[in-house]
Parts: structure tokens; sequence; C-alpha cells
């Protein structure tokens, strides 16, 4: 089983998350915003990664902190997880309909960090939750995952709906790069012969 727990302890934020990317896309979350944890959920049910992240964060202060420092903390779990690569697609994609909304996510666990993310929210917040601290999250996850990816809302009005198609893609295309092909065993991804 492909498995990791990482911890992160700074002044603004003490998260724990394990992972295992083989699991069942079971997900339990603690992070004192429920939005991001309603977004998390959608990682592991449609990535099929089993997640456990709880934070302890300066969230009187603001969000910021914690949505970021969760999305270094999951891109650094899901490296340790994958260790050294071998026998991995590497590379997935997803599109993802919700209603009027649909986006697509584009990954490369390339070892090579680069975002971009091209999502026009049509709204500044959902609820109390600031949609730009979207950005900081995948930002976060992409330079501690080594990972290039592409995020586009094609369409949508529905900010909620927006974001929901992101994470279910990025799920989705996270569960496609993830899995091991079996006519790649003990094979790395890369005419490098390294990631």
């Amino acid at each position: 089983m492909r498995t990791a727990s990482v911890t992160r302890d700074t002044l603004e934020t003490k998260i724990e998350v394990s992972v295992n990317l083989d699991g069942q896309g079971h997900g339990q979350f603690n992070t004192g915003v429920p939005f991001l944890e309603h977004m998390l959920d959608q990682i592991a049910r449609h990535g099929m990664i089993d997640m456990d992240i709880s934070c302890d964060g300066d969230t009187h202060i603001d969000d910021h902190h914690t949505v970021e420092d969760i999305g270094i903390t999951l891109g650094k779990a899901i490296t340790q997880a994958l260790g050294d690569k071998k026998g991995m697609t590497r590379y997935g994609h997803s599109y993802v309909p919700l209603d009027e909304a649909l986006s697509r996510v584009v990954i490369d666990f390339s070892g090579r960090p680069g975002l971009v993310m091209d999502v026009p929210f049509t709204q500044k917040r959902i609820g109390n939750f600031d949609t730009e601290l979207f950005y900081e999250f995948f930002q976060g996850f992409v330079n501690h995952a080594m990972v290039s990816m592409h995020i586009d809302c094609l369409r949508g009005h529905n900010a909620h709906h927006q974001v929901e198609t992101v994470f279910k893609a990025f799920g989705r295309a996270l569960r496609m790069a993830l899995t091991l092909d079996p006519r790649m065993a003990g094979t790395m991804p890369s005419t490098k012969g390294v990631l």
C-alpha cells in the first residue's frame, strides 16, 4: 500500500495529513474551514484516496494560512506515498461538469512544479470563503508534490459549481495519474530515467 503521514508545525498552523493512494475514497477532515473540507472530500471520493487531514490554524485571523498549508502538506504526503514513482501512469486529466459549470484539470508528476490556473470566479466569496484562496491551495500543492498542473474552468456562473467542478476534476486527474500500470511495473515513466 502506498501510504504516508506528514506533519507540518508552524506558528500559523499545526497540520497532520495521512493518505492512502490505493484507498476507497474515504476522508476525515477537521480543518476549521467547512467549505474547504467539502472540497477535500471531493478529492478523496473522486481520487479514490483515503485522506485524514486535521489542522489547528489561525483562522481567527484569516483562512489563508490554513488553506495554503493544507495544500503544501497534502502535496508532501502524496509525494512521500508515491516513493520512487516507478510503474505509475504519471499523467492524468479530467473534465467534470456540474449543472452549468465545466472544468478541466491536467496533471503531470514531472518532478517540476508549475501551475497554470484560469478560473474566472463569478463571486469573490462563497459564504464566508474567499475564492482567491483556492489558488494558494493549488500553488502549495504543486510546489510540494512537484507536479505540473493546468486548471481551467471553461464555463459556469455559480461560483460554488465552478469550484466544485475544479476539485472533482482534480481528484479524478490525480486518480488517473497515480494509477499503477502493470505494463510499467518497475519502470520509470520518463525517458530521463528519473522524475
